[in-house]
């Protein structure tokens, strides 16, 4: 696939997405939304990498944020920068998403990495809410998600407060995972993004779609149920014996039920 905004390569079973416009803080605008998804999806749908990465260009910003400039002036959904589309696409893939965060992660830019099922950052890494000192705000993923990794009261302090939150302290509130020396994230993030693709693929699927079923309703438990045991039962001895039975029009054989 050929993308303007972000960048996509593959090393081993890794799969690295950079968003890629850092003379801009690696703002996404609508056109990253959409790629960002697109990547996402295609990745989803491969069986060449287990884990993906996702990291911003330059050693200044992670993202800080989207920009509407360009897009259709509507109330309608036209006229709405499509973070929920990404943010959804992360949700959604069966891989493991981590965040490797290289420098401010800040109000849209933030909630990215909340999304991702796991955050690594460099010690000068820097985490910030903005949107109430510029009017906006992020009633949903920014709000929800926020408050189940740090708590309400911690959670409604960065939003009504806005402050600047340096790595070592997102990390001990739960905001992320893990700090390591700036010169280290590339390095430590690839062998964190190794070790887990040594896990087993379907596991690791089942149980990101088990923490998914609790917060995206029937979404969330469709792709438990659908995506996972469903494909597991259809290969059972028991689905099999069914269907030909069915096929055939005769009665099942019921000894081969529950194997």
């Amino acid at each position: 696939m050929t993308f303007t905004t972000i960048t996509y390569a593959e090393e081993g079973p890794v799969g690295v997405i950079t968003l890629n416009r850092p003379e801009d803080g690696n703002m996404f605008t609508a056109a990253t939304c959409h790629e960002l998804r697109d990547c996402i999806e295609a990745a989803r749908r491969e069986t060449r990498t287990r884990v993906l990465v996702l990291t911003g260009a330059g050693d200044r910003f992670f993202c800080i944020g989207g920009r509407k400039e360009g897009m259709e002036k509507t109330t309608l959904y036209a006229g709405t920068l499509p973070t929920l589309e990404m943010y959804e696409a992360i949700e959604k893939c069966q891989k493991p998403v981590i965040a490797s965060v290289n420098g401010f992660a800040v109000g849209g830019g933030n909630v990215l990495q909340m999304v991702c099922d796991v955050t690594i950052a460099k010690e000068s890494a820097t985490f910030r809410q903005v949107g109430p000192m510029m009017g906006s705000f992020d009633a949903g993923y920014g709000t929800w998600y926020l408050e189940d990794l740090v708590g309400k009261k911690r959670a409604k302090e960065i939003w009504f407060h806005n402050p600047k939150i340096p790595a070592r302290d997102a990390m001990a509130m739960g905001l992320i995972n893990k700090v390591v020396p700036d010169d280290q994230l590339r390095a430590a993030t690839m062998q964190w993004a190794n070790e887990i693709a040594q896990r087993g693929a379907f596991a690791l699927a089942s149980v990101k779609a088990a923490f998914h079923a609790r917060s995206g309703g029937v979404a969330g438990l469709s792709r438990m149920a659908h995506d996972l045991l469903l494909r597991s039962y259809l290969e059972s001895e028991e689905s099999q014996e069914l269907r030909e039975a069915f096929g055939a029009k005769r009665v099942p054989d019921a000894t081969k039920f529950g194997h």
